[in-house]
């Protein structure tokens, strides 16, 4: 089954596409669930030994009729109930998501509510079954995990944690701030405020990533000092008053990549950085030094060491263990262990204090998207990726593809006909931030009133002039997938 607005590649290959309205995923969740427990469906041994807060969820989703959902939604109520029977009945199932369950003002409760349909029926921390985010980059995890995160330190630890922030500041000798830092929305807030004055980008292209991306230009043209560490002259790069060019990390440098299994794998160095390009971690120390910090690692693997030192979770994952293994899945908390390779594995366990913390329900409620489609601004704009390329295009725009036409605005071909346009005919999209022109492509995989676009052209058209900066509170994540737009013809 493949939940999606759009009727993408992969709903080719499903049983059933339902094609959801942009920012109903919870309203189509809570259905299911609702669905799932009138049936009967649901694992109450599971339930009873495993989790906690299962009343409150099931009175919090019981107004969530099948006529319900589906009038939310735009589903239709048979194909709703057939996921919801499908997937409660199934020996092993699993729920797979991307950028388009998180990049909503309520991403995080998007999560929580795919999470309450897991617990619900014993779909989880088993062969075949799980929840299984896939992230939209490589080594996402890693960076997690490496404490790039305003309120963690390496290993998930809590920056508020006074005995985990001691340990750090022993090692590296420095004082840590003992409150949590900020996420890059607040970031840009703190610009526009003059309380954030310098930035240190490494690896990142905001001037053409960020929602509402005029916005986040002039801030960043606004900066007292814009350092920028980078392979490639981003747009970002040409704003900074310094760049240090950087290293390639998956060929240029020795270290580990966290895959979205947790595994933990070697990469190592297979060339130098060309010119006077440096590794990453020269650099870094060098700004460290400078900055009177002086720290003394002779290897790639002492800084390794290092982690393993500090991150209970990485303890038993020495490099030699990692080669020899092909990748060591966290939590390894000694030399001679292997934890078992289901993370919330622990959840089936017979003995109570082996199972642990009991896995909590959510409840979550159904918002809709931040800006409503109006008079003004009657289309609904979502935005995403194509196969051939990726990101910003600073990778992949030198490389040709046969698949590659750039960018376009997608329509399908009711509101194709209704504003009488035609393929690749030159449009005006605007939104409430910003405006720009496009070739249009005649969808049949969208529903009238959907439009797409992606982001990898922003050279040509920058998309995120249209975007809207709404942002989750809980994650910081901007309401890429939703903003309300106007088409018009040219002529």
């Amino acid at each position: 089954y493949v939940v999606d607005p759009r009727r993408s590649e992969t709903a080719q290959f499903a049983d059933r596409w339902l094609g959801l309205e942009v920012g109903t995923d919870i309203a189509l969740s809570n259905t299911i669930g609702r669905e799932i427990i009138a049936a009967g469906l649901t694992h109450q041994d599971f339930i009873r030994s495993a989790t906690s807060g299962y009343d409150e969820y099931a009175a919090s989703v019981e107004g969530w009729t099948l006529e319900r959902g589906s009038a939310v939604t735009g589903v239709p109520a048979d194909a709703i109930r057939e996921l919801a029977h499908a997937y409660a009945g199934a020996t092993a199932a699993q729920l797979c998501w991307t950028l388009g369950i998180t990049e909503h003002h309520n991403g995080v409760d998007n999560v929580l509510s795919l999470c309450n349909l897991a617990l619900l029926t014993g779909q989880v921390g088993r062969y075949g079954a799980g929840l299984s985010p896939l992230r939209g980059q490589n080594n996402v995890q890693g960076g997690g995990d490496m404490g790039a995160l305003p309120d963690k330190l390496p290993g998930f630890q809590n920056v508020e944690d006074d005995a985990a922030r001691a340990k750090f500041e022993a090692e590296w000798a420095t004082t840590i701030p003992s409150v949590h830092g900020q996420h890059l929305t607040e970031m840009f807030d703190a610009m526009e405020h003059g309380d954030l004055r310098s930035l240190l980008v490494v690896g990142e292209n905001p001037a053409q990533s960020e929602a509402d991306v005029s916005r986040a230009v002039d801030l960043l043209g606004g900066l007292d000092h814009l350092v920028v560490l980078d392979i490639h002259r981003t747009k970002t790069a040409e704003l900074a008053d310094v760049v240090l060019p950087g290293s390639a990390s998956w060929c240029e440098s020795d270290g580990t990549v966290t895959n979205s299994e947790r595994r933990v794998q070697r990469v190592r160095k297979a060339l130098d950085p060309p010119g006077a390009a440096r590794d990453d971690i020269d650099i870094l120390l060098d700004l460290g030094r400078r900055l009177g910090h002086d720290w003394h690692y002779d290897t790639h693997e002492d800084i390794w060491n290092e982690l393993r030192r500090l991150s209970p979770m990485h303890a038993g994952m020495s490099w030699d263990r990692i080669e020899s293994l092909g990748g060591i899945q966290w939590p390894c908390h000694s030399d001679d262990s292997l934890e078992p390779p289901f993370l919330h594995g622990r959840l089936w366990a017979d003995d109570p204090v082996d199972r642990g913390r009991p896995a909590p329900f959510s409840v979550v409620v159904h918002e809709p998207p931040a800006e409503p489609v109006t008079d003004e601004f009657p289309m609904r704009l979502t935005t995403g990726r194509r196969l051939d390329s990726y990101n910003t295009g600073v990778q992949s725009g030198g490389y040709r593809s046969p698949n590659r036409v750039g960018e376009t605005v997608d329509v399908s071909p009711d509101d194709a006909r209704s504003l009488g346009l035609t393929d690749g005919e030159l449009v005006r999209v605007t939104s409430p931030r910003g405006t720009l022109e496009a070739p249009v492509r005649i969808d049949r995989g969208l529903r009238a009133g959907l439009a797409f676009m992606t982001f990898h052209f922003p050279d040509e058209i920058d998309v995120n002039q249209l975007t809207i900066d709404a942002t989750d509170p809980k994650s910081g994540t901007a309401e890429f997938k939703a903003a309300a737009v106007r088409i018009e013809k040219l002529t």
